[in-house]
């Protein structure tokens, strides 16, 4: 188990710093854009790039988000639970949150070899599809082993039950 949690917590720190570099990059090629603009030449693709490039940050921030407890919860009625009620709920969901971010990286995943077979690429900049595609997988399956990290401690009664 503690091998598992270092596991997911060190791929977690991974995957958060590279959205900070691809989240760097879409700044930087925004302020290009916008400069270049000014004298009538803007950049090209930016517009195929900042989609690329935002289902990265997207997809890396995932289990971040979930690690801290950064995303959005309306506990309003958890919260007048019992804690083992709530510890209950939140295994869960957990387990449920695991199972389908597991499913959402194998569906992405399919497409992603889909795509890589069928050599598709972008409009502009003709980039290939297929390496975005996987990177989205791969940050779905790495949110679904913190998810099950997180399972497991709700099971086992570990520290992080709520």
């Amino acid at each position: 188990m503690a091998v598992l949690e270092r596991v997911s917590q060190f791929l977690v720190r991974v995957l958060i710093w590279m959205a900070g570099c691809f989240l760097a990059g879409m700044i930087i090629l925004t302020c290009a854009n916008i400069l270049f603009r000014i004298v009538w030449v803007p950049v090209e693709g930016t517009f195929e790039l900042m989609g690329f490039f935002g289902a990265i940050v997207t997809s890396f921030a995932l289990a971040y988000t979930h690690k801290n407890k950064a995303h959005i919860a309306v506990d309003i009625l958890v919260n007048g639970f019992s804690e083992r009620t709530r510890r209950i709920m939140n295994g869960i969901n957990c387990a449920v949150c695991s199972m389908f971010f597991f499913l959402a990286a194998w569906q992405i995943t399919k497409w992603g070899t889909t795509l890589w077979k069928t050599g598709e690429v972008s409009e502009t900049l003709h980039i290939i599809f297929y390496p975005f595609t996987y990177g989205v997988a791969f940050g779905c399956f790495i949110l679904a082993l913190v998810l099950l990290v997180d399972f497991l401690k709700v099971v086992l009664g570990g520290e992080g039950g709520i």
